[in-house]
């Protein structure tokens, strides 16, 4: 599949979203909550969790058995139980058309950091501690397996075109987004659910609250957040008028770099996208980082504001009022600015760039083109 852009009457568009967020589960919710501008942070449950009393950003009363039925549930972990039940919103909806985004011609990508830590840290506990390594429950064993929560989710709904899982940290979303153009400018699928989750777990919390303790500046500790957000793409002559294209894909591009290098390459990824588009700084009408923590998240937002402005970035609301969602950031980053546009007369035929950056070095810069409501 050619990375080379596609032409603008066959760029893939955006045509429907949904969330499972600390706000609350459906599109809906979200909106209502950054509409309010209410925090969603609280301390969790120490003993419920095995970790400390920390504060931390919650779907609120998740539990994947009573949000999905007892039926097939019995051993889903958190991350699999947020992702099938964020596709399952946005299938849900009014406007949805089952027959086109499902199917043989309908893809699913799912970006995610390594799938469940939870499920794959339990998993080898109980082959060390059992009698012999394989006294394992081997009802566990498929959440173990990265690829697990993309899997349940096109099992679930009868999604039987291409299903694909990209596991890039907090670049995930873009780099699943980035697939998905791929897989319909190639046409190997009519519809892709482009999706993206990270759950909140004991494994989790420890796995980060150790690595962080090594980044030299991060002492300013991000509380976790968890959540999945979904988007729906399309060709444009595929749209139907229920659902209506919100918003164009551009460009994806995406660069490597760490420490001190990672503002100038960003801003190299930025101005790459931009060339891609055939767009220029001016053109930009809202900029969203990835409020990824301490320094590497500073020198990110520093180098949108340098590039477009204080007022531009701060157009969409910041994705760190979730917490830290990692895999989930930049999914949830473009539903931000979807739910944003709606409600905006000016921001109809403008850009935005929304781009992302993980402590392990990968850089990711979308930008898209929206389109009146």
């Amino acid at each position: 599949m050619s990375a080379t852009a596609a032409p603008a009457a066959t760029r893939p568009v955006i045509s429907a979203w949904s969330a499972v967020s600390p706000y609350g589960l459906g599109a809906q919710a979200l909106v209502d909550g950054l509409s309010s501008g209410r925090s969603t942070v609280a301390p969790v449950d120490g003993a419920r969790w095995g970790v400390p009393e920390v504060p931390a950003h919650l779907v609120p009363g998740f539990e994947t058995r009573q949000v999905l039925g007892k039926k097939g549930t019995r051993s889903m972990d958190r991350v699999t139980g947020l992702a099938v039940s964020v596709v399952g919103g946005l299938l849900d909806q009014p406007e949805a058309d089952r027959e086109r985004e499902t199917g043989e011609r309908a893809a699913l990508v799912l970006g995610t950091t390594t799938g469940s830590a939870e499920s794959m840290m339990d998993f080898t506990r109980t082959s060390l501690r059992g009698e012999a390594p394989f006294d394992v429950d081997p009802a566990v064993m498929p959440n173990a397996v990265m690829n697990c929560a993309a899997g349940q989710c096109s099992i679930w709904y009868g999604i039987r075109g291409p299903n694909t899982t990209l596991a890039q940290g907090r670049t995930a979303g873009l780099a699943a987004l980035h697939y998905s153009t791929r897989l319909l400018s190639s046409g190997r699928a009519g519809s892709v659910l482009c999706t993206a989750a990270e759950e909140f777990s004991r494994a989790r919390y420890w796995l980060e609250r150790h690595s962080r303790a090594a980044e030299a500046g991060d002492d300013a500790e991000m509380a976790l957040g968890e959540g999945a957000a979904v988007l729906l793409l399309q060709r444009p002559d595929t749209l139907s008028p229920a659902r209506p294209a919100l918003a164009e894909v551009l460009a994806v591009r995406t660069r490597v770099a760490t420490g001190d290098r990672t503002r100038p390459v960003l801003e190299a990824c930025v101005a790459s996208a931009l060339e891609a588009a055939g767009a220029r700084p001016g053109d930009v009408w809202a900029a969203s980082p990835s409020d990824a923590p301490g320094r590497l998240g500073e020198r990110e937002r520093q180098a949108l504001t340098a590039l477009f402005g204080t007022e531009t970035v701060e157009r969409v609301p910041g994705v760190g009022r979730l917490g830290d969602v990692s895999a989930a950031s930049s999914t949830f980053q473009i539903a931000f600015l979807l739910a944003t546009a709606a409600l905006s007369d000016e921001a109809a035929g403008r850009l935005a760039v929304v781009t992302s950056a993980d402590r392990d070095g990968s850089l990711a810069c979308a930008v898209l083109r929206l389109v009146a409501p």
